[in-house]
């Protein structure tokens, strides 16, 4: 079902951006003859028609939609996305703040297009590796920008641009993370920081899994920081929004973080019990990064970045001058519904967007989730009124609910 602009306006700035791509079908999806079950406005709307079944195995569609504050269509290509998402991040690594783009979604999906690109096409790395280095070329020598890439595979880190060297992730007095032993990396070129990057994909964690043969197990994180060369005390030449950084200091950051797949605890069934951690540590970090997301936009005095790894490394990114950008990578075959639905899930609940007009209810996708379940749950239990204790003529104690019963008074003898 085709959906109409609904003349939505354009939301204002803020620090968290939730944008959703979606992909073109793939040749494999097209010879098994699989629908596309999504449609986009290429604006802020997304319609999604699910395919359902009855108890008396009647077909029917049950349609989701959703608005988020991007939406791609699948003719948009990585510039497009670029220049609606990311590109905006730019003037805040410069102003001395740290920007954070995140990639979310199921293995096949779209999330490694959208970050690498391929052939031709250039990906979000080298398009913001480009921009930050033009940007530096007015600064006369005065700004460098240096690379670090790592992981977090089971909540522990691992360098990928020294042979996968452990890190530790220690705590200051100024309650600042700090990466040690994380290398870094001077270029000069956005082909430098490509080469880098793939030099570390090679070493990346991978597994087979039910959902994919070669799986992402681990959150690869690229950092671009632009830092001041050893031995300069003073910028010669800075643009009036910059402030002069000391020596050898990082003025701002650019991270660029690719999640792991995200799966399904009936995905890894038939797998090994490692597999099943990994997949357990997976989700949990991508929960507890979400509840870092609703809170920093939500502007919640406590930000729980302490819920795993991933989150505490990434603290910077969530305090002070900060903005971050987050983009779903959706499935359009209908063999993946219950996979896009997930992450369609997981990105209205980041942000809450809710269209004018529309109830919340239709929002609501295969009933509440586990978690509504229980606060639905305790919520009438709340309410309900509490068993009342009465007795009965042969003199037992009963439980009544609500009003108590009139005690029955014994007949007199005739």
């Amino acid at each position: 079902t085709a959906i109409k602009n609904a003349g939505a306006a354009a939301p204002a700035r803020s620090r968290i951006m939730v944008a959703v791509r979606k992909r073109p079908l793939s040749r494999g999806e097209n010879e098994n003859n699989f629908s596309d079950v999504i449609d986009t406005d290429n604006s802020r709307l997304l319609s999604l028609a699910e395919p359902k079944v009855k108890v008396d195995l009647t077909k029917y569609t049950m349609n989701h939609n959703f608005t988020f504050d991007e939406v791609f269509g699948e003719q948009s290509c990585n510039a497009d996305i670029y220049h609606r998402t990311a590109y905006q991040l730019i003037d805040t690594v410069f102003d001395g703040g740290f920007a954070t783009c995140f990639a979310y979604g199921q293995t096949g999906s779209g999330k490694t297009h959208t970050m690498m690109g391929k052939g031709d096409e250039k990906g979000l790395y080298f398009m913001a590796a480009h921009d930050i280095l033009k940007r530096l070329a007015s600064c006369n020598g005065s700004l460098e920008l240096r690379v670090s890439f790592y992981e977090i595979y089971s909540g522990k880190l691992f360098d990928l641009l020294n042979n996968r060297e452990p890190l530790r992730a220690l705590e200051d007095k100024n309650q600042n993370v700090n990466i040690c032993g994380l290398s870094e990396h001077k270029v000069s070129s956005e082909y430098e920081v490509m080469r880098l990057i793939d030099e570390g994909n090679r070493i990346r964690s991978s597994g087979s899994t039910g959902a994919n043969d070669t799986s992402s197990r681990s959150h690869a994180i690229l950092e671009l920081k632009v830092c001041t060369p050893s031995g300069i005390n003073t910028p010669t030449s800075a643009t009036p929004s910059m402030k002069a950084p000391a020596s050898g200091k990082m003025h701002g950051k650019f991270s660029f973080i690719d999640l792991a797949g995200s799966e399904r605890g009936a995905d890894t069934t038939d797998c090994g019990r490692t597999t099943r951690m990994e997949g357990a540590q997976i989700n949990k970090s991508l929960l507890a990064l979400k509840e870092c997301i609703r809170s920093l936009d939500q502007k919640h005095r406590h930000v729980p970045f302490r819920g795993s790894k991933l989150t505490e490394v990434l603290r910077d990114s969530f305090t002070g001058n900060s903005r971050t950008v987050m983009i779903g990578a959706v499935s359009p075959s209908s063999h993946n519904c219950e996979h896009t639905l997930n992450t369609l899930r997981y990105a209205d609940r980041v942000k809450e967007l809710k269209k004018e007009g529309r109830a919340r209810g239709d929002e609501m996708m295969m009933g509440p989730n586990p978690g509504e379940c229980l606060e639905v749950a305790m919520a009438g239990r709340k309410t309900q009124t509490l068993p009342s204790p009465t007795t009965n003529t042969n003199g037992r104690s009963t439980m009544t609910l609500g009003r108590p019963q009139q005690q029955q008074q014994p007949q007199p003898a005739a």
